[in-house]
């Protein structure tokens, strides 16, 4: 090989040798672009990134005047579901035990209980149409805690309290990536002893990196080998809840309801006691929403309410949707309506001595459920003021029916009533039983998960149906369908001489007979049938009851009443 072919090779040698070096350290030399965190959060004017507990939030909030803003519904979903927005008024509503707090949309003061208060911000702010709350004014009322940080605009916000996460913190300066690998751009610098949350412990990261969280809410990768081994923390906070007192009797309560429909009906109390044992509270029909305003129309008796007590029995006060003239969505999502409603029935419950106020809304539709529950938080409020029980009357817990929201109900009223039964009903599509055994079961063990046991009234049946069904089984088939008690229901099988058969599915008796080309079914209600339930609803906790409807009993049920039920002997 001649000298210029051996300088030639030792050149191209030494070229591969430095395009190597090249290649390695551009694949192991880490990265040094930056990434700004403008970039990084893309928020632009007074946008603001939400970082909640350990990830950030789709929905971005606002920065407005040094105060961060997040929408209500925001608030709602993951902080404190208790406020409210009152689009009548265009306030925020917030209720307490003994009261209501209201912020005006873009005012600086809120009121309590008619008396103002002035803030240094704006508590409501209506932005793209939408109310969005001071994060301030939610931490008033909520156990959260939070940091707010400018340049970009972000939050940090605590709320999940009571678990364990996983610390660490910075063992020598660093910087933290936006990717774990040392060719992300940088998009903090990190000093020694800071300190660092990990998260991510369920996703695939690159050996060599920790997913984490700074204190002012950045996300991103760090180096192993730049922080101290982690250990578990428990985040916790020092908070009280207000405390929601509730009227609670000493004895179990053994409530039956009277249907009074003219004032004549008043009346017949006596008889109707009299012929009851173990009863200790009846709560009388006299009340009904007559229009939109929120008047009522009542049948209320001071004569009534003198013998009730006098035989020792408390008197709870019913008042009903059933009006095909109101509209329950306009009554109450309007504050004038509604509070119109709540100071009716509190001094119809003054004037007359009432022990309680048993509400019965069976029309509320799913819109308008989160007004129905602040339209029971506010009436707890004036009836715990003035030591009137609050009863609600509810249908069994199933899936769409929980707007209704029984626990909220639990937390501020004093008694939630679960009526176990129109399982089948006038109009339903096919016959079957008022309440079956397992309709009681699923009421039961429904109810309890979400209301403590000794706050729950189950109302079981003192009546049945007779269906009547043509042409059963065809596309012709029609069902109609009467209401009997108990014993109506009996003469009808006596007129007939039928002898019903037992049902262990239903719980209950069951029979039959053919008239024509009808088919006439009836499950019947009885001692036996009534015991059954009876036996679930005490096996679940639950030891108080109410019937629907007083004289619709025979008399012989009221010693199996007393055997389950330890209700205080009425006078």
């Amino acid at each position: 090989m001649t000298r210029q072919m051996k300088l030639i090779s030792a050149s191209v040698i030494v070229i591969v040798i430095a395009l190597i070096a090249a290649l390695l350290a551009y694949k192991y030399a880490p990265s040094k672009e930056v990434m700004e965190l403008g970039e990084y959060f893309s928020v632009s004017g007074d946008e603001m990134a939400v970082l909640m507990q350990d990830g950030y939030s789709e929905e971005r909030g606002y920065y407005i005047e040094g105060v961060p803003y997040l929408s209500l519904s925001m608030v709602k979903d993951n902080f404190n579901k208790g406020f409210y927005w009152d689009k009548s008024s265009s306030m925020l509503l917030y209720t307490k035990p003994d009261g209501v707090v209201k912020a005006a949309a873009e005012s600086m003061e809120y009121i309590f209980n008619k008396n103002s208060t002035a803030l240094d911000y704006v508590p409501v702010r209506i932005i793209g149409e939408q109310p969005y709350v001071a994060v301030p004014f939610v931490k008033e009322y909520s156990n959260i805690e939070y940091t707010a940080y400018e340049n970009p605009n972000r939050i940090v916000i605590t709320y999940d309290w009571g678990v364990n996460r996983l610390v660490t913190h910075v063992r020598k300066e660093t910087v933290l990536r936006y990717e774990d690998t040392n060719k992300s751009p940088i998009i903090a610098n990190l000093n020694k002893g800071d300190k660092l949350t990990c998260i991510g412990m369920d996703e695939e990261i690159s050996g060599g990196y920790t997913k984490v969280i700074t204190v002012d809410g950045v996300i991103g990768y760090v180096a192993n080998k730049r922080i101290e081994e982690s250990n578990y923390e428990v985040v916790d906070r020092e908070y009280s809840e207000p405390q929601w007192t509730h009227i609670k009797k000493d004895y179990d309560i053994c409530m039956a309801w009277h249907q009074v429909t003219n004032n004549q009906a008043n009346e017949g109390l006596l008889t109707l006691l009299n012929n009851s044992k173990g009863v200790n509270t009846v709560s009388p029909t006299w009340f009904k929403i007559s229009d939109n305003d929120g008047s009522i129309s009542s049948l209320a008796s001071e004569r009534y309410v003198q013998r009730a007590h006098k035989a020792g029995v408390e008197v709870w006060g019913l008042c009903d949707d059933f009006s095909k003239e109101i509209d329950m969505s306009v009554i109450l999502s309007n504050m004038t309506s509604r509070e119109k409603l709540q100071s009716k029935l509190v001094s119809l419950a003054i004037e007359y001595d009432l022990d309680g106020i048993n509400i019965d809304f069976e029309n509320i539709p799913k819109e308008a459920g989160e007004d129905f529950v602040q339209f029971v938080r506010e009436m707890s409020v004036r009836c715990r003021n003035n030591g009137i029980v609050l009863s609600i009357n509810n249908y069994v817990p199933v899936e769409y029916r929980m707007y209704y929201d029984y626990e909220e109900q639990g937390r501020v009223a004093d008694y939630v009533v679960i009526m176990a039964y129109d399982e089948h009903y006038s109009g339903s599509p096919e016959a079957g039983s008022v309440s079956s055994i397992g309709f009681v079961k699923d009421a039961v063990s429904g109810i309890i998960e979400k209301v403590a046991p000794e706050q729950v009234i189950m109302a079981l049946p003192f009546y049945t149906r007779l269906w009547t069904v043509k042409n059963e089984g065809t596309e012709a088939q029609t069902i109609e369908t009467a209401a009997y008690s108990m014993p109506g229901a009996d003469s009808l099988l006596s007129d007939r001489k039928l002898e019903p058969v037992w049902d262990d599915v239903t719980g209950q008796y069951y029979a039959q007979y053919n008239e024509g080309d009808a088919t006439n079914k009836i499950w019947l209600e009885d001692e036996r049938s009534l015991e059954e339930k009876l036996k679930v609803v005490t096996g679940g906790g639950i030891r108080n009851v109410s019937f629907w409807r007083l004289g619709f009993e025979k008399s012989e049920v009221w010693n199996i009443v007393t055997n389950y039920i330890n209700a205080r002997e009425t006078l």
